[in-house]
């Protein structure tokens, strides 16, 4: 099965979107946030390269198609940020103060665990840009020193954990301003969590694409300062 993942240039694609339109099914048919279609995509890949002892290296040949399209796809968030252009004028100091603030107590939460948990340097700059969209965490982690592959997971694993329970904190807190829940989402589950702030409609899903771009411009202004600490 290596060989033919060697040898395909599509096979790694496919097998990535079988998993994610299962995903899809699942949400459609059980309603319930834990059926996250990429963390189905996820649990369904892992699954089919581990049964046919399949190397990462192999599956990654086939499949970096889709990791071409991950920029493309994070700026193309700029189209229902522009629909929603007046709002964002209209509320634009509470939509800068709610992003920084969500990076500040990001940033804030990676330093506290950190002691607690007395993480050296590298450790701890891995997880500084978890809440960040993969294209920019990923050169946040490796320019100051942290394990690359470990931030991707963290962002991963930050993004599906945001979207899954956002519909619960939504109805703890109250939060029923679409404005509100889209600057949650981005700024705290990046992509992932935008793709959800979409679900919940048009606004939000441009607030939450907003929130990714701002968010990741600060935490990479605010990683600078903060990686020195430990």
């Amino acid at each position: 099965m290596n060989n033919v993942m060697l040898t395909s240039a599509t096979m790694g694609v496919v097998i990535s979107l079988i998993g994610f339109f299962i995903g899809i099914l699942c949400r459609e048919k059980f309603k319930l946030p834990i059926f996250n279609p990429l963390l189905i995509a996820i649990i369904f890949t892992i699954g089919f390269v581990s049964i046919f002892h399949i190397d990462y290296d192999s599956y990654f040949f086939s499949a970096k198609y889709l990791s071409w399209l991950l920029t493309p796809a994070t700026v193309a968030l700029a189209v229902p940020l522009y629909k929603e252009i007046d709002k964002l004028k209209a509320n634009w100091k509470m939509i800068v103060i709610s992003i920084a603030s969500g990076c500040v107590s990001s940033i804030v939460t990676v330093l506290v665990l950190s002691f607690v948990f007395r993480f050296n340097h590298a450790q701890y700059v891995t997880f500084i840009p978890k809440s960040i969209t993969t294209a920019i965490g990923m050169g946040v982690a490796e320019e100051l020193g942290g394990i690359v592959p470990v931030t991707v997971a963290a962002i991963i694993v930050t993004g599906i954990f945001g979207a899954i329970i956002a519909d619960i904190v939504f109805k703890i807190f109250h939060i029923t301003d679409p404005i509100a829940q889209g600057l949650a989402l981005g700024a705290s589950a990046h992509a992932i969590g935008t793709s959800k702030a979409i679900e919940l409609g048009d606004l939000q899903g441009a607030m939450a694409g907003l929130a990714i771009c701002t968010s990741g411009i600060i935490t990479v202004a605010l990683a600078t300062i903060f990686a020195g600490i430990i």
